[in-house]
């Protein structure tokens, strides 16, 4: 289904934004927040805090190899 909307120029940036950064489509983002209840803001967010993770990860800042160890230590069998 085709639906046409009219949005104000400042709603359609958020939108366009929003695609930009997560690799959706504009229509993607609008049906995730139609479907999902995901809104611009919800969305805006998670992507903000997605970036500060990965910047963390590039970093170096991610985990720490003692957590590291203990995480896989922690699934192996005895």
């Amino acid at each position: 289904m085709t639906v046409t909307l009219d949005i104000p120029d400042e709603l359609q940036a958020r939108v366009d934004a929003i695609a930009r950064r997560s690799g959706l489509s504009a229509s993607q983002v609008v049906a995730d927040a139609l479907a999902k209840g995901y809104s611009l803001e919800w969305q805006e967010r998670f992507l903000d805090k997605v970036a500060v993770g990965v910047d963390a990860a590039d970093s170096g800042d991610f985990v720490t190899d003692d957590d590291m160890a203990r995480v896989l230590n922690k699934y192996r069998p005895d």
